[in-house]
């Protein structure tokens, strides 16, 4: 799961499909694709929405996506257009970037981004809903393949 800065989004959508799925026989994790933030734990505010529905994100701890994610997972979900566009142009080859989606594609609505919360506290319900629901589909997918 990826987005900017692995504070708002994407720690979310980490959390929500950790809960999601059997950890031990799947590895889910969240970065960003920028350096702002590597180390610190999730914005208060979506550890506040996550909480509230019963997920614990408070442990996470910010990184920066790497080339070698590529290796390591199957699924690379970002949260917008822009984060897939720097996340594609790190990728090596055809199929490093097949590994590489939009979350929100996974649903059949009219948006394909999630929206970035950190600057609308009211926003942060909102990205939860949309995040669970792709989220949601993808533990259906991975689990009954």
């Amino acid at each position: 799961m990826v987005c900017l800065g692995n504070i708002c989004r994407s720690p979310l959508a980490e959390g929500i499909l950790q809960n999601k799925l059997d950890t031990t026989s799947f590895f889910v994790d969240s970065a960003g694709t920028g350096n702002y933030h590597i180390g610190n734990p999730p914005d208060i505010r979506s550890i506040a929405v996550a909480k509230k529905h019963q997920i614990a994100i408070a442990h996470q701890k910010c990184r920066q996506f790497k080339k070698e994610d590529f290796a390591t997972f199957d699924y690379i979900y970002v949260m917008d257009s822009k984060n897939y566009q720097n996340i594609i142009a790190l990728a090596s080859s055809q199929d490093e970037k097949s590994k590489v989606k939009l979350l929100l594609n996974e649903l059949d609505i009219d948006i394909n981004e999630v929206p970035d919360p950190y600057w609308d506290d009211n926003g942060f319900e909102h990205v939860f809903q949309l995040i669970d629901s792709a989220c949601t589909v993808i533990a259906e997918k991975l689990t009954t393949t």
